[in-house]
């Protein structure tokens, strides 16, 4: 991006904030009309915000409040730090998005016990076992959660087991991926693929 782009990315920001004066509101929708490379960083910017509030609601872990308050710097180091603050909110949000995301995601795999299975009518529950009956064809993506998955009939879609295993009969058939997932670091690679693919259905 050319020499204007410090200011203007400014002005992005004080945009998104939704705390831009408006004489600056107007130079910046100016300049965005005749500059492409700060139009396309300025709809960046606006589909990573979208992909935020896209995501479903996160709680932080119990505690993560006051572990956080006591690990802040002190009286004389706050005031550096609330001058960084106040000059990348976009960077600020992000990554406190990112460790509430993180404690979430550790959170909900430290909860190996909840069973829970794509609801299908066609799909047979028994205990923590899930079923694809023989003739039968499930034409949507599988989801196991803290349970097993045999599959006698047909999917036609992706199978994913999340602490589990899947079994697959002789005359069980699978037309998309196959996934067993059993690791704390393949469950945050599926969390973010998923909710990037949510993110980006939402988009288009």
């Amino acid at each position: 991006m050319d020499a204007c782009s410090e200011r203007m990315i400014l002005y992005m920001h004080e945009y998104l904030d939704e705390d831009i004066p408006e004489d600056h509101k107007k130079i910046l929708e100016h300049h965005l009309e005749t500059c492409r490379a700060c139009r396309q960083h300025f709809y960046e910017l606006k589909k990573s915000i979208f992909y935020v509030q896209s995501l479903p609601n996160i709680q932080a872990p119990p505690g993560f409040a006051s572990r956080v308050m006591d690990k802040l710097p002190k009286e004389k180091k706050r005031v550096g730090a609330r001058r960084w603050v106040k000059s990348h909110p976009f960077l600020v949000s992000t990554c406190l998005f990112l460790i509430l995301m993180a404690g979430a995601i550790f959170s909900e795999w430290n909860n190996p016990n909840e069973f829970s299975v794509t609801k299908n009518k066609d799909i047979i529950v028994k205990g923590h076992m899930a079923i694809v009956p023989k003739g039968k064809t499930i034409k949507e993506d599988i989801t196991v959660k803290n349970g097993n998955i045999r599959i006698e009939g047909k999917v036609e879609g992706n199978v994913t087991v999340i602490r589990g295993n899947e079994y697959m009969a002789s005359a069980g058939d699978v037309t998309g991926n196959v996934e067993e997932i059993n690791e704390v670091f393949e469950w945050i690679w599926y969390k973010i693929k998923d909710t990037g693919q949510d993110a980006w259905r939402h988009l288009n």
